[in-house]
């Protein structure tokens, strides 16, 4: 247990971990919802917080998150009134996102090494704050979905019925804005905003190969998760790579291994249900 030896990679662990709980929790409701893009126009407006942080002389994760929270509240009020071009008004916000991090940093001339940290994510680098607000905002995320569940899973799969049965979508639709934008503060320290969607949808693209209840896919995918997190930052260390890359591709050969494992297991069944007919067709 060579690894566990450094401070740094004890808070890399503790912080991974704490993320890939969270952020398949979010993403399985993302994914229902068909919003699975919602992550990269988040990450954007992160990064512009980040930069604008920096510049105003503030933590730029709280930044990122004051920002974020604002972007939230905006792509959810443009959802609403423009339903039929949602994704028009995300683009919107991906590009101003983008466009304020670029100004922002040029005004400031944040150093590169902290631009590609947040880029790329830098968990290594993760100090005791970064950990308390990482664990702070797990903590409020899966406390309110816990509280709202029922609520968040019927209005994923039918707005319409959700309405009818007399939920308040409009504000629980808000309160998930907000719950996805404390999500992808907390990835981003992980991952990096580049990469913070990936590990909110791919765990749960996982999941759903297995073809079980919302619930269970919502465990699977945090396992898959945590297995994602654990395994990119073990290699990442001995291989000497990037971890947040490491931890994403993890997340992807995971979801191949599961593609490969089902295919191979339709073909041996179909295998041995030719063989099976074969021979009730000889004893006749």
């Amino acid at each position: 247990m060579e690894i566990f030896q450094y401070d740094f990679m004890q808070r890399a662990f503790l912080a991974g971990i704490i993320t890939a709980i969270v952020c398949p929790v979010i993403g399985s409701f993302v994914v229902v919802r068909r919003q699975s893009l919602i992550g990269d126009g988040l990450g954007h407006i992160a990064f512009a917080g980040v930069t604008g942080g920096y510049m105003l002389g503030i933590y730029p994760v709280f930044g990122a998150f004051i920002l974020t929270m604002i972007g939230a509240i905006g792509i959810e009020l443009v959802r609403r009134r423009h339903a039929e071009f949602a994704d028009m008004g995300l683009a919107i916000f991906f590009y101003s996102g983008i466009s304020m991090a670029i100004i922002f940093s040029t005004i400031t001339r944040m150093p590169s090494a902290g631009l590609l940290s947040f880029l790329f994510g830098s968990i290594i680098t993760v100090s005791v704050t970064d950990i308390s607000v990482i664990a702070g905002c797990g903590a409020v995320v899966l406390t309110i979905v816990y509280l709202l569940f029922d609520k968040l899973m019927l209005i994923a799969l039918d707005e319409d019925i959700a309405n009818v049965a007399g939920i308040n979508t409009s504000m629980i639709n808000m309160v998930f804005s907000m719950l996805t934008a404390a999500v992808v503060v907390v990835g981003m320290t992980v991952v990096g905003v580049l990469l913070v969607s990936a590990l909110m949808i791919v765990p749960v693209a996982t999941a759903h190969l297995l073809r079980l209840g919302f619930k269970a896919t919502m465990g699977w995918a945090i396992a898959f998760s945590v297995l994602a997190v654990t395994i990119g930052l073990t290699s990442s260390f001995y291989l000497d790579i990037a971890p947040g890359g490491t931890i994403v591709m993890t997340a992807v050969l995971l979801y191949v291994t599961i593609v490969l494992g089902r295919e191979g297991l339709g073909i041996v069944m179909r295998g041995k249900q030719s063989s099976s007919l074969v021979r009730d067709q000889k004893n006749n």
